[in-house]
């Protein structure tokens, strides 16, 4: 941060001795004596407003105790501790949990307590000795940690640009500074120590950043090398180099805003990439940017463009998952959910599709199931599952047949049968086929279904007779089939007759109706009647019932009305 504030009254004080250093001066303060006074007096502790982060990866690593009741000059107050310790978690330092109400330290964090840099870049340099890029992660953390070497004079900004344009990289501002590492590198072996320093005035490079640069990468490299870190030899992908940098920055994340030059980064924050970065024109729309500065409005400086998937791979220990949705994917055979994947806040990714067991099994293993097993969903030639479809046509047809609708078990019951039948673990059609491939050996009829399985046990259903299968007149036997179907033409019983039996056929056989259905077929003729007639027969389905104990089907006939 950069902002501009009222310094304290010893800041003040300090800086009005230096007029005395070789003799008396006068102090003239460009402000009022009131408000002078009104200000603190001292600066307030740099331990009570700097990120902690630091300082507590040290204590927890030499074992100095509890951060919270440490007994310091000036105690930070509990929001600094735990912004340093969310640092920490998301560097990877510490596991998030306390024991004894110390931060316990991972592996990874040992590792960053040894290298005397800011965490955010020892993190990339420890991520880039196992990723083979440390080479080129050694120059750009060295470079992260000084003032730009390049400059840019008020009144040559232009002369300056045009030189520093040479090491411009159009997708990286990070490979902007190896570009320019390069050519230093490259001069300083060509030059004398008094060419290569002019070289720098000339060319708006400051010699002294330079050789600061120059000197902390020795450094830093002799420590990676005492800590047995391996330096690649051969030049590292520049993908590779970027995921590398990206694990110490996963708060500097950000996506641009539609129709906006902004990008929404973490926990709410929204920045603009910086005029001076190669990528201000290109507005990618993920970036990950090396330090926000707060000015008059919140900068990106050193930016790189980056992709979603790579932020959800290195924030794997952060990122929030949500799940909705869940449905059955019959051509996959499993189920899926919708998942969205967010860090600090900031989508990565939106409704993407993710197995649901490794969510919920036990909700995948139900999908499973109900679409699978009960619905048939799914493509497969096991045995039981054709003949489980023939036994719920049967099912099926008796509905037809008895024109009802409530023959049928519920759906539960079926879930029920198979869901004491399968273990636990099943989830998919794939967890399925390798279980019953061993199953089906010593128990093949376990999943097969019968028609008493499917049938509610507490429907009455009519006697066989009552919807006989054939119609027999003589030698004539005729088939009969049922639809329930009002939408149908073919709606009821439908009787074939053969060609040949057409002349031998009396039409009145069929007044009676099938014996099922002869006490719907009289309350209907019955309510055709004319109104005082109908009157006198109700109730109608007593009376109907009545009229059908003295039916001969043999004699008798219905008239119609």
């Amino acid at each position: 941060r950069l902002p501009i504030e009222p310094i304290s009254q010893a800041s003040a004080n300090q800086r009005a001795g230096r007029c005395g250093r070789l003799g008396p001066g006068v102090c003239i303060r460009l402000y009022e004596e009131d408000g002078f006074d009104a200000r603190p007096e001292f600066t307030e502790p740099e331990i009570q407003r700097t990120n902690l982060a630091s300082v507590i990866l040290q204590m927890a690593a030499r074992d100095l105790g509890n951060t919270e009741t440490f007994p310091f000059l000036d105690p930070p107050d509990d929001r600094s501790i735990r912004d340093g310790i969310a640092r920490l978690i998301e560097l990877g330092a510490i596991d998030g949990t306390l024991k004894d109400g110390r931060p316990r330290l991972t592996g990874l964090g040992r590792q960053l307590a040894d290298l005397p840099i800011d965490l955010r870049l020892a993190r990339m340099v420890i991520e880039a000795n196992r990723t083979a890029c440390l080479r080129e992660v050694l120059v750009i953390t060295t470079a992260l940690t000084i003032q730009d070497p390049r400059e840019r004079p008020v009144e040559k900004q232009a002369q300056a640009d045009q030189l520093h344009a040479r090491f411009r990289d159009e997708e990286s501002d990070l490979y902007s500074l190896l570009n320019l590492w390069a050519y230093l590198g490259d001069e300083r072996k060509a030059r004398t120590s008094n060419q290569f320093r002019r070289m720098c005035r000339n060319e708006y490079l400051n010699y002294r950043r330079v050789r600061e640069w120059q000197d902390l990468h020795a450094q830093l490299r002799d420590v990676t090398r005492e800590l047995g870190f391996t330096t690649n030899r051969k030049r590292a992908e520049r993908e590779n180099v970027h995921r590398t940098v990206l694990t110490g920055l996963l708060s500097n994340v950000g996506r641009k805003d539609p129709g906006s030059h902004e990008y929404r980064g973490a926990r709410g924050s929204r920045f603009s990439i910086n005029p001076g970065s190669t990528l201000f024109k290109g507005s990618p729309e993920w970036v990950m940017a090396a330090e926000l500065v707060e000015t008059a409005r919140l900068w990106a400086r050193g930016v790189v463009a980056v992709q979603p998937e790579w932020i959800e791979q290195a924030a794997a220990h952060l990122v929030t998952r949500s799940y909705a949705d869940p449905w059955w994917d019959a051509d996959r055979g499993a189920a899926f959910a919708n998942e969205t994947v967010t860090l600090y806040g900031l989508p990565l990714q939106a409704e993407r599709p993710a197995l649901y067991s490794r969510v919920d099994a036990e909700a995948a293993r139900e999908l499973f199931i109900r679409h699978a097993l009960v619905a048939g969903e799914w493509e497969t030639h096991h045995p039981f599952a054709e003949h489980n479809s023939i036994i719920i046509d049967e099912v099926l047809a008796l509905e037809a047949k008895y024109r009802r609708a409530d023959l049928f078990v519920d759906d539960e019951t079926v879930v029920d049968f198979f869901d004491e039948r399968i273990p636990d673990d099943i989830v998919s059609v794939r967890h399925f086929d390798r279980w019953w491939k061993e199953e089906r050996v010593d128990n093949p009829s376990l999943l097969d279904l019968s028609i008493d399985d499917l049938l509610d046990p507490d429907v009455e259903t009519p006697e066989e007779e009552a919807f006989p299968e054939i119609w027999q007149y003589g030698d004539v036997t005729m088939p009969v089939a049922y639809e329930f179907d009002p939408a149908s033409d073919s709606d009821g019983v439908t009787i074939d007759i053969p060609i040949g039996g057409l002349s031998r056929i009396d039409p009145d056989i069929f007044d009676g109706h099938v014996p099922g259905l002869r006490e719907e077929l009289v309350v209907a003729m019955m309510r055709s009647l004319p109104k005082p007639i109908r009157k006198r027969l109700a109730p109608i389905p007593e009376t109907a019932r009545s009229v059908l104990e003295t039916y001969d089907p043999d004699g008798d006939r219905f008239v119609p009305f």
